[in-house]
């Protein structure tokens, strides 16, 4: 593969399987990252996205399916795909007894460049931007600047595929921000990325698809726009009026309602798409307090699959022995007065 073709698609997995003892961490998976695009990959701990991305890059060997990059087979072809890939995994460990800047050298000096000048130009620029100190041990760097480290590295290169594996943990949000703005950088250039993460704020900014997958499954597919459904933000404010119209908009979702120190505290889940009439309808009621919280993606995926997770364990339960226990009992009934509207 001397060239990447704009006409395959950067990653394309289709009934991927893999089980570790009875234990199954992908179950038929199918993901599809188009060549140019950033593509979200979304699930809770032990969804089985390390697993999938362990896959791609030849570390583990898939028991059945498909797993391609570029249109060639990530076990057979490892050594080459890797020349075209960068990986930044979610807990970087560096040689202690290097600097940042040795470690950050090494790194590159394996992918090789061909203009020297342009690299250390560029070197400079990611040092200053991620706000990294090249000279110090990595054995004194926090969390935050060894993923700063990998990050400079992989921006560094000259790569087809960035796959990104909760890049961002240890960074605060001004280090974010930087991040996406090379993600974008990326994406400009026409490079490829898959970009692991819980943030759905962080996936939001830069992601031109997302999946979200359960159980080693991906139950959940598409733009964007097509997904905004699923997403709400957390709005806690403390207000002076009373609070009854904000119960009549169709966009406020569980309002929670609690005297405050004089005033009334309100607790809700907005829709995003109309977020600007819940806030003017907020603000009309005289805050003196406001904090609007996007959905985590845990809590956005609870908030979709939690009656299934929920339904699953009652029906382990239940199968152990063919009569539900008083735990799978409580659960059921609690459903069944969910449904009937008793709180």
């Amino acid at each position: 593969m001397t060239t990447v073709s704009s006409g395959v698609p950067a990653i394309e997995i289709a009934g991927l399987d893999k089980s570790f003892g009875s234990v199954k961490a992908l179950d038929g998976l199918d993901l599809t990252v188009p060549t140019g695009e950033v593509a979200g990959f979304l699930g809770p701990n032990g969804a089985g996205k390390s697993t999938t991305i362990r896959v791609l890059l030849g570390l583990l060997r898939s028991d059945a399916g498909v797993a391609r990059m570029f249109g060639r087979d990530v076990w057979h072809d490892a050594v080459e795909l890797h020349r075209h890939i960068t990986y930044v995994p979610g807990d970087v460990s560096l040689w202690p007894n290097l600097t940042g800047g040795e470690c950050i050298d090494y790194l590159t000096r394996l992918r090789g460049t061909a203009d020297k000048k342009a690299l250390r130009a560029r070197r400079a620029e990611l040092l200053e931007r991620f706000e990294l100190d090249p000279r110090k041990k990595a054995r004194t760097y926090s969390k935050g600047n060894r993923q700063k480290v990998a990050l400079v590295a992989a921006f560094l290169s000259d790569a087809d595929l960035y796959i990104l594996d909760e890049p961002t943990a240890g960074l605060d949000p001004l280090m974010e921000s930087v991040f996406t703005d090379y993600v974008r950088e990326a994406k400009e250039a026409g490079r490829s990325v898959l970009l692991s993460s819980h943030i759905l704020s962080e996936v939001e900014k830069v992601c031109d698809t997302v999946t979200i997958i359960r159980n080693g499954t991906a139950v959940e597919h598409g733009t964007l726009d097509e997904l905004r459904h699923l997403t709400r933000s957390n709005v806690t404010a403390v207000v002076g009026s009373d609070p009854a119209p904000l119960a009549r908009l169709d966009a406020v979702n569980d309002l929670q309602v609690t005297a405050h120190d004089g005033g009334t505290r309100v607790t809700f889940d907005a829709d995003n798409a109309d977020i600007a009439g819940v806030l003017r309808a907020v603000t009309a009621l005289g805050v003196h307090s406001i904090t609007v919280t996007p959905p985590s993606l845990e809590e956005l995926f609870m908030r979709h699959y939690g009656d299934v997770i929920e339904a699953d364990e009652v029906a382990a339960e239940v199968a152990a022995d063919g009569v539900p226990s008083d735990r799978a009992a409580r659960k059921a009934a609690r459903r069944a007065a969910k449904k009937a509207g008793v709180r």
